[in-house]
């Protein structure tokens, strides 16, 4: 049997999960539930959740998508508050997808792609960024992301996120 699944907006009720979903799909880069909310506040647009209907008793979130409007070749810091979104923003950054194992399988990792791509679009952007883990590496090159290539200190804020990061980029198709 199939499970439709698909996005919603983020609400602040649903930070909890998305601090369970976190725990679960990025162990290895654990961020404070104040990043996340700090997020929401500041692009909600930019915040959903991923949804099954006819969920079972664990709940019918099984991902999220935090991205906000960023500056390209400058990704933030792992872990780390905003202040405020940047002055002048010429990309939308994808801060962070996660998508619990039960999610794979639904399409949900390019309806997310599709969903930045949309938003990019309805707010200028010519350019998405993001910063790649080892392990989405491949399924970021096949969304057709390249590597970009910010130099010296972009290099060092990559290592402070641990080995093997990659900044990628692609234009927003209009």
């Amino acid at each position: 049997m199939r499970m439709n699944a698909g996005w919603r907006a983020m609400e602040s009720a649903d930070l909890d999960r998305v601090m369970a979903i976190a725990e679960v799909v990025h162990p290895d880069y654990p961020e404070e539930r104040a990043v996340f909310a700090e997020r929401l506040a500041l692009y909600p647009d930019g915040c959903a959740m991923a949804e099954v209907s006819g969920a079972d008793a664990d709940g019918p979130c099984i991902g999220y998508i935090v991205m906000h409007p960023g500056r390209l070749g400058v990704p933030p810091p792992l872990d780390s508050p905003l202040g405020a979104l940047p002055e002048m923003p010429d990309c939308l950054y994808l801060h962070d997808v996660a998508l619990l194992p039960a999610a794979r399988g639904l399409g949900l990792g390019v309806a997310a792609l599709e969903r930045m791509n949309a938003l990019a679009a309805r707010q200028g952007f010519r350019w998405l960024a993001l910063t790649s883990t080892p392990g989405a590496r491949a399924f970021w090159d096949a969304q057709g992301f390249r590597p970009h290539d910010g130099g010296a200190g972009l290099a060092a804020k990559l290592a402070s996120y641990g080995g093997g990061m990659t900044y990628m980029t692609k234009p927003v198709k209009g």
